[in-house]
């Protein structure tokens, strides 16, 4: 008679859905991360770290599946459980700016940067809304926000202890991939550095391209332009596996970044990755819905066997 298969526990699912997300299998990812929740809910053990957590990570996966809806209920679910968890703001925050909902993005932005200023994405964010809301509002902008609550010393304190601590679905081990924010020095070598990748990009040089853009990322490993750049070189090269790595990063950097979703797709097209390909592009064509290289690329990659 075959073996009864064992029940597998929260953790081990915890862990299948972190597996799924890293390899792009957003739904299955949701998908597990909800029974490990129903898990430990029912397990009636009071583990609010980690329920918050579990509700983060599907929260990130329901935002790259596009989502948002159910990705804010999620993070305001997880943060009731761990108050001021950035990575959760992080996340709301994007899907309130996918959902064109601009001045609770700017809040959740700028409340994750009182807890650690030194998170690119949260500056980009905040940059990004406070164009869209002068647009929309004027120079007045300021007087319709909702309140921004203020981050007390010592959730500041013990968040950053546990950041150094616990991994997020996007991390490959239990190293902390946060990049730390570059002097002015270090900017200006980047910047130098990325224009001359880019001179070699336009004679066709992809190779000495990648090196100068590898030396930028040494000073400078925030900008994302320098990943999506890359990622092209590495397309042109044939290197898909490296160029899906440096889109990972761009998205890690800058959740909403249409290149990086668009170069992701034509590396996992050519890896035969079709179901990933397709939900990178459904993703572009969210944010652009009239995005006729994504529309032409998604056209291909459906009709693959």
């Amino acid at each position: 008679m075959p073996q009864k298969r064992r029940s597998q526990s929260w953790t081990e699912l915890k862990q299948a859905g972190n597996e799924c997300f890293r390899a792009g299998q957003y739904g299955e990812a949701v998908n597990l991360y909800s029974q490990s929740i129903q898990l430990l809910e029912k397990s009636g053990q009071k583990k609010k770290e980690d329920l918050g957590i579990l509700y983060s990570n599907r929260a990130a996966s329901y935002l790259k599946d596009g989502n948002c809806s159910e990705c804010i209920k999620d993070c305001t679910t997880s943060l009731e459980l761990i108050p001021f968890g950035f990575k959760a703001l992080l996340r709301r925050a994007s899907a309130y700016e996918a959902l064109e909902r601009y001045r609770q993005a700017y809040v959740d932005y700028k409340t994750v940067l009182q807890i650690d200023w030194n998170i690119p994405a949260a500056h980009d964010g905040v940059n990004r809304m406070t164009k869209a809301l002068t647009d929309i509002d004027g120079p007045s902008w300021r007087e319709k926000l909702p309140p921004i609550p203020t981050v007390p010393m010592s959730v500041k304190e013990s968040l950053a202890q546990a950041a150094s601590l616990a991994p997020s679905p996007q991390q490959n081990s239990t190293t902390d991939n946060k990049k730390k924010a570059p002097g002015p020095e270090a900017v200006k070598k980047a910047k130098a550095l990325k224009e001359e990748g880019n001179v070699f990009v336009k004679k066709g040089e992809h190779k000495k391209a990648v090196e100068k853009y590898t030396q930028s990322l040494g000073q400078d490993p925030t900008e994302v332009t320098t990943y999506t750049n890359r990622a092209l070189c590495y397309l042109s090269l044939k290197m898909y596996k490296e160029a899906i790595n440096d889109c990972d990063e761009a998205l890690r950097l800058d959740s909403a970044n249409i290149k990086a979703f668009y170069r992701r797709a034509q590396a996992n097209k050519e890896l035969k990755n079709k179901k990933s390909a397709i939900e990178d592009l459904n993703s572009v064509l969210k944010k652009d819905p009239n995005n006729m290289a994504a529309q032409k690329l998604l056209q291909e990659v459906q009709k693959m066997k």
